[in-house]
C-alpha cells in the first residue's frame, strides 16, 4: 500500500484496521473515517483513500490491489522504454537502408 512521506506503513496499515474495526460503533463508514482521521492526524479523505485501497488489497471490491498497481506502472514503463527503443532501431535501419542505396547508385 502507498503511503505519504509523513505516515509509516504501520500507521496506514493500523487506521485501515481501526476504521474496518469501528464500522459498527458509527452509523456509516464515512463517520468512522472522519472520527479516526482526526485521530491520527490525517485528513478523511487521505484516509478513506488508504482504506478503499485496503478493501481492494483484501479482495473485497474488484480492483488491482497494490502489488498489481505497482507491476502494471512497472509494465506500463518497460513498455515506454520498448516503444523509444524500437523507434529509434526503426529510425537507425531507415538510415543505413538509404546509405545502402546511396553507395549502390554511386557505383
Amino acid at each position: 500500500m502507498r503511503t505519504s512521506p509523513k505516515f509509516s506503513p504501520e500507521v496506514v496499515e493500523r487506521a485501515v484496521r481501526m476504521v474496518f474495526d469501528a464500522k459498527e460503533q458509527y452509523p456509516s463508514q464515512w463517520a468512522a473515517i472522519e472520527s479516526i482521521a482526526g485521530k491520527i492526524g490525517c485528513t478523511a479523505e487521505t484516509l478513506r483513500r488508504w482504506v478503499r485501497q485496503g478493501e481492494r488489497d483484501s479482495g473485497m471490491p474488484p480492483g488491482p490491489t497494490s502489488t498489481e498497481q505497482q507491476r502494471i506502472k512497472e509494465l506500463e514503463r518497460e513498455v515506454r522504454e520498448l516503444r523509444e527503443t524500437n523507434e529509434i532501431l526503426k529510425l537507425a535501419s531507415a538510415h543505413f537502408a538509404l546509405a545502402e542505396l546511396d553507395r549502390h547508385c554511386k557505383k
